[in-house]
């Protein structure tokens, strides 16, 4: 589980590194939210590309402003790093696999995370 949080993350990072430069090549606006240009309601991801853009380049607090889902995650990541670090070594154990009750936790939990961020997201825009 750490591998894939801190492999997307970086992903993520990096791209949120090139980005305005990518746009700012092409003349492009950005990436429009689909669900906010079709019905008006940002979704709950709205402001994660501003953010990890923002991320990318140090800003932490543009980027809790746009997204406090992606300051958790790069906290995430900050965890998980040292955990790659020793099992790359051999300092730490390889992953096991997470039980049936381990996975329901996490899916439940990752749910409501998404749910605050959609009500954060939705306050932002003026929704509520």
């Amino acid at each position: 589980m750490p591998e894939h949080i801190t492999m997307f993350s970086a992903g993520a990072i990096a791209a949120g590194a090139v980005y305005p430069a990518i746009m700012a090549h092409t003349g492009g606006q950005g990436i429009p939210c689909p669900l906010r240009a079709l019905t008006g309601v940002p979704c709950p991801f709205c402001g994660l590309t501003t953010a990890i853009v923002a991320l990318a380049h140090g800003q932490w607090a543009a980027a809790a402003a746009a997204s406090p889902l992606t300051c958790l995650v790069a906290l995430m990541v900050a965890g998980t790093v040292p955990v790659l670090a020793a099992r790359a070594v051999g300092l730490a154990s390889p992953p096991r696999p997470a039980s049936d009750r381990v996975r329901r936790c996490v899916r439940v939990g990752a749910g409501v995370i998404v749910a605050l961020n959609w009500l954060f997201e939705l306050h932002r825009y003026g929704f509520i």
